[in-house]
């Protein structure tokens, strides 16, 4: 709720899109923010749906607040709540880094279908994911400096798994080596799938090390209304995701460098994976976050034996 940056967009567009017959779902209500500004905006009727206890926050201050009479609450997750009557607007603020995070794509979609009214809002509209190679020395230091032979002992055999996990960090817009290249539209009005996946390619705009990708999403809210966590944009609470490549390149201005970027939910969480090609190297780096996980012989046996 301090991220002024990021929630004060998802106030203006509530603020501009509530009319006296609107009815409003807070999805992921946690305190009740939305909720209780949809009833002061005027809203004839609010639901708020939350599983976690914050919701109590929330149900005191709607009674603190006067709003008593026009909100119900539901701690529950949202796939298992039916509302007495459908939504004419439902407002959420679900991401993390990315907006492909946890189960809240599955979560939106249902909520969709099966909560708003035929011809209702969603807020935010559009999420729209960008991306670009960047040279950062001292980030990627940060990521392999540790995994490194070091005086004592040698613990390079996980170096392998540190470069195919990606990191929540702030990336400086001056390390890009590339323009960067918008590469999915999240389009909550119509979106499906969790799954994201998309083919990306950049020519260097510089000549520079290669030692990873930045991926960062602008958020579309309503006419006029958005935010963003490029890197350039004041710092919000996402920050910026950086997927690291298993060796530094050194790249050539002019040179192709192509990513195979995918997103694939697996039961609670999503699997990243990364495949880069710098073209005129003839270098490949195949990487996921699949190989990141350390798991032992007797806990994928476990796993195995739970879905045979």
């Amino acid at each position: 709720m301090a991220d002024a940056l990021r929630v004060d967009p998802h106030i203006e567009a509530l603020r501009q899109t509530v009319t006296p017959d609107s009815v409003v779902l807070d999805l992921g209500c946690g305190p009740g923010l939305f909720a209780l500004l949809a009833c002061k905006f005027g809203a004839r009727r609010v639901y708020g749906i939350e599983p976690d206890n914050a919701i109590n926050i929330a149900r005191e201050a709607a009674a603190a607040n006067g709003f008593a009479d026009r909100i119900d609450f539901f701690q529950d997750v949202s796939t298992r709540v039916s509302l007495p009557e459908p939504a004419t607007i439902i407002i959420f603020d679900l991401r993390g880094v990315m907006p492909w995070f946890t189960q809240n794509i599955p979560t939106i979609i249902d909520a969709r279908q099966r909560l708003l009214a035929p011809d209702g809002v969603l807020i935010p509209r559009r999420d729209l994911a960008w991306a670009t190679i960047v040279e950062d020395e001292h980030q990627y230091e940060q990521i392999v400096g540790p995994w490194e032979p070091g005086k004592y002992v040698d613990l390079s055999v996980g170096r392998s798994r540190i470069t195919n996990c990606w990191r929540k960090t702030r990336i400086k817009p001056d390390s890009f080596l590339a323009e960067p290249i918008c590469w999915a539209t999240l389009d909550y009005r119509e979106v499906t799938s969790p799954d994201v996946r998309a083919d990306i390619s950049w020519r260097a705009a510089r000549s520079g090390m290669a030692h990873g990708i930045a991926v960062w999403f602008d958020a579309e809210l309503g006419d006029g209304i958005g935010f963003t966590n490029h890197p350039a944009a004041p710092e919000l609470v996402y920050s910026n995701g950086f997927l690291p490549f298993l060796q530094s390149v050194k790249v050539r201005e002019g040179e192709t460098i192509s990513v195979r970027l995918c997103a694939d939910q697996v039961q609670n969480d999503y699997v990243w994976s990364w495949t880069t090609d710098f073209t005129d190297q003839k270098i490949r780096f195949e990487q996921s976050t699949f190989f990141g996980v350390a798991l032992s012989p007797e806990q994928l046996r476990k796993k195995y034996e739970q879905h045979s």
